[in-house]
């Protein structure tokens, strides 16, 4: 499998979602997850990068530039743009694509290990987000 093909325009907020409002600190699509940098502004994560990009707190919920505002879903049910496997399907930050979504069969050596969420249904994950506090 591959990180989770997100079309922007379909990433919507669901039931009982939570918001953190920043700027964005790089360019930033909907879909993507973030984390805020030491300037509280929003940053893409990586689960293979530096230990400031392995933190998760959230999902972009629209698409910003450098210093646009930017709203980040941080918990609640959230249509992901995206398929995804209803029930089974658990989803974790991905080390391929900074920002990028990945399935749980796509955990490789070297990656540090954070639940985003569990898919609901085809098109809805529910955010959970945990640090399970390790690295492969």
């Amino acid at each position: 499998m591959a990180d989770l093909v997100i079309t922007a325009a379909s990433v919507v907020p669901g039931a009982n979602a939570t918001f953190s409002n920043k700027n964005a600190g790089a360019t930033i699509t909907a879909g993507q997850v973030v984390y805020a940098d030491t300037n509280s502004l929003w940053q893409l994560s990586k689960a293979n990068g530096t230990a400031a990009q392995k933190v998760v707190a959230g999902i972009a919920l629209a698409n910003a530039a450098l210093n646009q505002p930017l709203i980040v879903q941080t918990g609640g049910q959230i249509t992901i743009g995206a398929t995804v496997v209803a029930g089974t399907g658990v989803y974790f930050l991905s080390g391929t694509n900074a920002g990028g979504i990945a399935p749980f069969a796509d955990l490789t050596t070297g990656w540090y290990v954070w639940l985003l969420g569990i898919a609901l249904s085809t098109t809805v994950i529910k955010l959970q987000l945990f640090d399970s506090g390790a690295q492969l």
